[in-house]
């Protein structure tokens, strides 16, 4: 959350920082997990994919409201394509928030 909502520049640029090292090390427990396949669970969608799939309306809110990728394809392609898999999923679509109306909730909490 620093990373988009730091006071200072240098608060914001620390929390860009930790969020690239989070994310390098998900990128990791993602390839050991899937063994190749498109979710932590394997072929199928598990605990942790649902876990994180929860911060999935966020990591786009973040992406946008930063103009930064926090799963980026040439720095962590197994998240960016992971990111992709659950976003398509009709089980996700069903209860992941609208990013407009997360974006508008965000403009409004600002102000």
């Amino acid at each position: 959350m620093m990373m988009s909502m730091g006071n200072t520049e240098e608060e914001r640029a620390e929390g860009r920082k930790q969020a690239f090292a989070a994310a390098e090390i998900l990128e990791e427990a993602l390839k050991e997990c899937s063994k190749g396949r498109p979710f932590f669970g394997g072929d199928s969608v598990g605990y942790v994919d649902i876990v994180l799939g929860g911060f999935v309306p966020w990591v786009h809110l973040i992406d946008r409201s930063t103009g930064s990728k926090q799963f980026d394809a040439g720095k962590t392609p197994l998240l960016a394509a992971w990111l992709e898999h659950f976003g398509s999923l009709d089980a996700a679509k069903a209860v992941v928030p609208d990013l407009e109306r997360l974006v508008a909730i965000s403009k409004m909490r600002k102000a």
